[in-house]
């Protein structure tokens, strides 16, 4: 098969299609025969060299993919070869097949095409298990999620109003906010132009956010804090502002917060097979009705994925961005 490799960490020029082995399904394991893959920030740090894939992972970038089932290793039921599915990865959905534990499955849902369907996986289980699993974002709440164009933000948008949510975005552009606000988000601040801290306070009458989806880290640490409504939560999913942060625990004990900061790539296979389980019982039916989508902004054929990272890391698109193996 074909997959994308990094010889030599670097710029997009870094990935390379080129043949490699056949993966082998493993017990609990199906092969997967590729339609599509997404692209996330993730992969560009692998690209970069600065996020390595667990051990005993695909060394291929790629958190999540569609395709067909080709195979099944040993132990494995409840699926047959030729289901079309979409799958959470660990690494390797830059490739024409990839091996994936059973338990990180996941039908395609109806009304959506294969391809389209490796939107899916990464984000609404990272949203999910942050959101909901953790934050516990209840009907009536406010809920802000910062990057509310990108492929977290616009599934992030869909899944708070599913659940009766009042949601707060920031992005950068009008076009952008405007893409927001056409998928329900209710309060929308133009980060280059406003102070979201600011903003959502004249919006909440001074109350805050009770659930902040952050992808920043250490450059909005403090101010999210300061975002906060009394007892509210604050999820860091991401650093692209930096690692190390100020933190005001004096502010915190005020407003009865909490910070959790979770990444879903290196989870032990259960804790993903369970995070899967409940996307499956609780966002699969709101896709299948209709109520949550997911956004793609382009379809990129594979083998040019470096034009895809040029795309995502110039944050020149709305949603997600695919790569497909076939035309």
């Amino acid at each position: 098969m074909h997959a994308i490799t990094i010889p030599e960490p670097g710029g997009p020029e870094a990935l390379v299609w080129e043949e490699v082995p056949d993966p082998v399904p493993g017990e609990g394991e199906v092969l997967v025969e590729v339609v599509a893959g997404a692209v996330n920030r993730a992969d560009i740090l692998q690209r970069q060299g600065f996020y390595n894939p667990p051990p005993g992972a695909s060394p291929y970038p790629g958190l999540e993919c569609s395709g067909r089932i080709a195979a099944l290793g040993p132990g494995v039921s409840g699926w047959a070869v030729g289901d079309e599915v979409c799958a959470l990865l660990a690494g390797g959905g830059y490739a024409e097949k990839v091996a994936v534990p059973a338990g990180q499955l996941l039908p395609v849902p109806e009304g959506i095409t294969v391809d389209q369907a490796a939107a899916l996986p990464e984000v609404v289980c990272t949203v999910w298990s942050n959101v909901f699993m953790v934050a516990h974002l209840r009907p009536g709440e406010t809920f802000l999620v910062h990057g509310g164009s990108s492929g977290i933000g616009t599934m992030a948008i869909q899944l708070a109003k599913a659940v009766g949510a009042r949601v707060a975005v920031t992005a950068g552009t009008a076009e952008k906010l405007e893409r927001c606000a056409e998928l329900g988000a209710d309060i929308l601040i133009n980060y280059r132009e406003q102070d979201f801290v600011a903003e959502l306070r004249e919006a909440t009458g001074g109350a805050g956010a009770d659930v902040i989806l952050d992808n920043m880290g250490a450059k909005y640490l403090d101010r999210n804090v300061q975002a906060l409504a009394v007892n509210g939560r604050l999820a860091i999913i991401g650093m692209q502002g930096g690692a190390k942060g100020e933190l005001n625990i004096g502010a915190l004990l005020t407003k009865r917060a909490a910070i959790s900061a979770t990444s879903l790539r290196a989870r032990p296979a259960a804790e993903k097979a369970a995070i899967v389980a409940a996307v499956r019982e609780h966002v699969w039916p709101l896709v299948a009705t209709g109520r949550v989508r997911p956004v793609v902004d382009r379809e990129i054929p594979m083998l040019e994925a470096a034009a895809a990272h040029r795309v995502v890391e110039d944050s020149g698109h709305i949603g997600k961005v695919l790569l497909v193996t076939t035309d």
